[in-house]
């Protein structure tokens, strides 16, 4: 007997996204980009954790933790048999519809049904999740149409029972009660390697009191998904009428056909380098050739999609315009912005003209870069974050998703040329609060001389102004509370939202808006990430070239290093310069070599990356001392290597500029 095919929340999730994919999840002959492990997403923030911290606030609940549909539904049809009674993971269904609500409370003919999500809400907040016009805001529509699925199928399926339906969050207002909360919530493995979470026998009543989650009731914001009324794409069909669709195809196994659209950008059921040799098939070609007649040749060349940053790649599909060769000028209409370099407009165009032109050139701005280059003050000072935004706060006081600073990187390039890695700070500490000693050890590397400090995108900046804040808002003594505000105000910049404005004397340098507004190399195809940015210009300089191809790094009379031991970071494969970052060691050794891919791409998973979810697992996970100490080093090498990576695209810049003006 086959086994039957319901339609999930996760699946209804899917499907609102683009139909087309019910087809394809789950089929292990067609290629998914999407993480084999989940679960990893969630360990990255600390979110597998709330999840059982919600069970906590409704206490002597019933869980339900087989994982067969026919066992789940007949315990939770059992329970149902009470007049009042919690669930934990309750199955519900219908002949097509299937659920797993994370907590379910029954009082007579009432059920409360509560949704629990690795999300920040703020109380206070008004209309918190409607636009101006009414409709619901667009990043809360996949976490309220979760819910309004769930409480559509508990209505069919128990007609008898008044339902309303609740979202449960970490709560911005609050406050954690206790130190070690967090801790509380671990992480296990069992024999055959399924993830769970402990909950410490140590939790009190004043872990929990007052909760650091909040409830709330989405009753009205459902109804409004049900009426058709929140601002949805699709206003062909009524929720109902889009469920019944969902369902009907799914269980039959049937392909819904869907337009090409932006959405196409992030389907993840496409084939990478190899993979269509080895047997697997891509979702998105077949949905390609069969909407727009494309052959196999048609997907070498890149489409409207790949443009960077590009706004108006949804128009020119729906006008039938998709490949990069068929855009023109006035469909991008290119023009400056008053500031130096070019504009995002006229970078997009240059993105396009040399790509239809086959020039494979760098574009430099060699004038206004090299006048920004002479304002540059040595030493030159590299440096990198790695940070976190956990749910469960590790300490009394603070705040879900208040950030924390764990590690950095620095490294100084000399007037004369000479580079070393000068220092480095990370924290493993199970449950501390570094950020202010993360500060203090950041001062003492810079405070020392009036060198211009490089940071690549914004992340640095925002990162110490929180902590300033923190400074500012703490209430214990911290004898150095002032020092470190005034170190903190003397290289960042006031964030646009800051009662307190400032930009301090050596106010960071940000590498990543002058790759954007000076350089320009068709191998990064548009990425202006430092992952991309550094193989393109590993490639394009014979110097780097040159002097990286020698164990120089780390070496006694080369380049110093805390971590490294003559390294060689230029190696070639296939005649090119082969990926610093893949050149070390694995961080994890169960992880695919495709999840690891995600995980250190900071353009597809900006709260994640592999270091984050390397921290989440030293805090969460029962570890050896020996997997702890190899994560430890895999993440001083990683942080170390990008900031190296900055001194090599400084190097490879000021290469260039020689080159030109040799020219």
């Amino acid at each position: 007997m086959a086994k039957r095919r319901y339609l999930t929340k996760s699946r209804f999730k899917l499907a609102t996204e683009c139909p087309t994919k019910l087809f394809y999840t789950g089929k292990s002959e067609y290629a998914n980009q999407n993480l084999d492990d989940s679960f990893l997403l969630a360990l990255a923030d600390g979110g597998f954790q709330v999840g059982d911290l919600a069970k906590c606030y409704f206490p002597g609940g019933h869980d339900i933790k087989t994982l067969d549909y026919d066992e789940a539904l007949a315990e939770t049809n059992r329970l149902l048999q009470l007049d009042q009674v919690t669930i934990y993971e309750a199955a519900i269904a219908t002949d097509k519809l299937f659920i797993r609500a994370d907590i379910l409370v029954k009082n007579g003919n009432r059920l409360n049904l509560y949704e629990v999500k690795a999300k920040s809400f703020d109380p206070e907040a008004e209309d918190p999740f409607a636009n101006k016009n009414g409709t619901i805001k667009s990043g809360w529509k996949s976490y309220l149409y979760d819910v309004a699925f769930q409480k559509y199928v508990i209505n069919q399926a128990l007609p008898q029972y008044t339902v309303s339906a609740h979202l449960m969050m970490a709560d911005k207002s609050a406050t954690c009660p206790t130190d070690g909360l967090n801790q509380k919530f671990r992480l296990v493995k069992d024999a055959n390697g399924r993830k769970s979470v402990s909950v410490s026998e140590t939790l009190t009543d004043a872990d929990l009191t007052p909760p650091i989650l909040c409830k709330v009731n989405v009753d009205t914001e459902c109804e409004q998904i049900y009426a058709g009324t929140d601002g949805g794409c699709d206003q062909s069909l009524s929720f109902t009428q889009r469920v019944d669709l969902f369902a009907e195809h799914y269980a039959s196994d049937i392909k819904i056909p869907s337009p090409v659209s932006t959405n196409c950008s992030g389907c993840e059921f496409y084939t990478k380098d190899g993979e269509e040799q080895s047997g697997l098939l891509s979702g998105k070609k077949e949905c390609w050739k069969a909407n727009l007649g494309w052959k196999d040749e048609d997907f070498k060349s890149p489409t409207v999609l790949d443009v960077w940053n590009f706004r108006k790649k949804g128009k020119l599909i729906e006008a039938g315009c998709i490949k990069m060769f068929d855009l023109t000028e006035e469909d991008v209409v290119p023009k400056p912005d008053k500031k130096p370099g070019i504009s995002a407009s006229e970078r997009q165009w240059l993105q396009i003209e040399k790509f239809q032109n086959g020039d494979t050139s760098i574009w430099l701005d060699q004038e206004t870069l090299q006048s920004e280059m002479s304002s540059w003050v040595f030493p030159l000072h590299f440096i990198d974050f790695e940070t976190t935004m956990v749910a469960i706060p590790f300490n009394a006081g603070r705040r879900p998703y208040e950030g924390i600073a764990f590690q950095f990187s620095h490294h100084i390039v000399h007037e004369d040329g000479t580079v070393e890695h000068a220092g480095e700070y990370l924290n493993t500490e199970q449950g501390a609060f570094p950020n202010y000693d993360f500060v203090r050890a950041l001062k003492a590397q810079l405070e020392n001389d009036n060198g211009s400090i490089f940071r690549y995108s914004n992340h640095e900046n925002t990162f110490l102004n929180m902590i300033y804040r923190q400074l500012q808002a703490d209430q214990r003594e911290i004898t150095d509370r002032e020092e470190l505000c005034a170190f903190i105000k003397s290289i960042t910049q006031a964030i646009k939202d800051s009662v307190e404005q400032w930009t301090g004397e050596r106010n960071m340098v940000d590498m990543w808006e002058i790759v954007k507004r000076y350089y320009y190399d068709p191998a990064t195809n548009g990425s202006n990430s430092i992952k991309q940015v550094l193989p393109a210009i590993l490639n394009s300089s014979t110097f780097l070239q040159d002097k990286y191809s020698n164990p120089i790094y780390g070496a006694t009379d080369g380049i110093p290093s805390l971590n490294f031991k003559d390294w060689q970071w230029i190696k070639f494969k296939d005649g090119k310069v082969a990926d610093p970052y893949k050149m070390l060691p694995k961080m994890f050794q169960d992880i695919s070599d495709k999840d690891m891919q995600i995980l250190s791409d900071d353009d597809e998973l900006r709260d994640g990356g592999a270091a984050l979810t390397a921290y989440a697992r030293m805090q969460f996970e029962e570890m050896s001392e020996y997997e702890r100490e190899e994560i430890r080093k895999a993440l001083l090498k990683y942080c170390e290597l990008d900031t190296m990576a900055m001194v090599m695209i400084y190097e490879g810049w000021k290469d260039l500029l020689q080159q030109e003006q040799q020219n």
